[in-house]
């Protein structure tokens, strides 16, 4: 799920929480393209970007591992956003679609993460996100950050350049795209228009390139990918979400969330379980997310449950995060903070698999 994913309600990566001032309008309402429970997903068409809904994001989470060091988190993903801005606007100039870009590494040796962003309008071919199948970039040439997927072998490459370490990776899917919610129609409130399409695709085997500190090193290790698209999400008073995606050691998958009111009781939440790389999925799970343990920043102030429990169906599942701090700032972009961390997933005391959490809106509101 999601903005601030991403990977919102991703999240996934995370959602767009705080867009640039840009992307607001104290003008009439703009209209956005509605998320539909008739809509059928169809690819490779959704695989691609959708224009007319206000906010979309491609989001990647995984584990690397690496020669003479430990294994890290990484996560790249990529935002689009309708703005404000009337759409029929002739100039060249006009903000109509903006895109943001994160990247983050989680490294032990560090004990924090490393993070970098970008962000542009789509003016002039300096950033994009194609109809038709995924290929969405932001910046030119060599120095350009980039995810696409190739449509011969259905697998995805993802491309950052520069400061503070570089990404080229690939990622290979082991099955076709596993639906979330009704069919891609994932539902975040009580109301229908608060939903989003989703499809989620685990188990991607990586492999490629990391630069960091000037030095390359091949890596590899298992990803998971969302897709989300949607023009409203949250139902007034609520304030964020909490989500995870675990790749599960047996070649199965599991999604999770709640959204969150201010007073910590539950607007909305869901879940899917997949058995095996191809087994049996279950979608009428109800997941109950219980805080651990808790680490306050030092840079915000916020408290984040970096250590969760999740109850789901006769299964209790403990959230254990590679390192406390794994909170990004990205008010350079999207305008506000959030986590997103390496964890690992325990029964029984015993590793089960490993995915990415994230958090949103401990930190303040998210604003849509």
């Amino acid at each position: 799920m999601r903005p601030s994913r991403r990977h919102w309600l991703s999240t996934g990566a995370i959602a767009l929480a705080g867009l640039p001032d840009i992307a607001r309008s104290s003008g009439p309402q703009p209209h956005w393209e509605p998320v539909k429970p008739t809509t059928t997903l169809r690819f490779p068409d959704d695989h691609g970007a959708h224009p007319g809904h206000r906010i979309e994001w491609w989001y990647v989470t995984g584990w690397l591992k690496r020669p003479d060091a430990p294994e890290a988190g990484f996560q790249v993903t990529f935002f689009r956003s309708l703005t404000a801005h009337p759409q029929g606007n002739p100039s060249a100039f006009a903000p109509r679609q903006l895109i943001l870009a994160h990247a983050a590494l989680a490294l032990p040796e560090r004990g924090r993460l490393l993070h970098a962003e970008r962000a542009s309008r789509t003016a002039f071919e300096m950033a994009g996100a194609a109809t038709g199948d995924t290929r969405v970039w932001v910046g030119r040439g060599d120095s350009a950050w980039s995810l696409a997927r190739d449509p011969a072998t259905d697998r995805y490459r993802a491309h950052i350049q520069g400061e503070p370490f570089e990404l080229d990776l690939e990622l290979a899917p082991n099955a076709p795209p596993l639906l979330q919610g009704d069919g891609g129609f994932s539902r975040k409130g009580p109301e229908l228009s608060q939903a989003s399409h989703y499809y989620s695709r685990p188990q991607l085997r990586v492999s490629g390139r990391l630069r960091l500190s000037g030095q390359n090193a091949s890596v590899s290790g298992t990803a998971w990918f969302d897709h989300e698209w949607a023009s409203e999400l949250l139902a007034p008073g609520a304030v964020g979400w909490d989500w995870v995606g675990i790749n599960l050691d047996d070649g199965g998958a599991l999604m999770a969330f709640r959204v969150r009111n201010r007073d910590g009781s539950v607007v909305w939440r869901s879940a899917m379980l997949r058995d095996g790389p191809q087994g049996p999925v279950r979608r009428d799970l109800t997941p109950q997310f219980e805080p651990l343990r808790t680490w306050r920043s030092s840079r915000t102030g916020a408290r984040w449950p970096v250590e969760m429990r999740l109850q789901i169906g006769s299964r209790t599942i403990d959230l254990k995060p590679l390192l406390d701090d794994q909170e990004l700032n990205t008010r350079g972009s999207t305008g506000t903070t959030y986590w997103e961390g390496a964890v690992t997933a325990l029964e029984n005391g015993r590793p089960i698999g490993r995915g990415y959490l994230e958090l949103t809106g401990y930190a303040g509101a998210l604003r849509f």
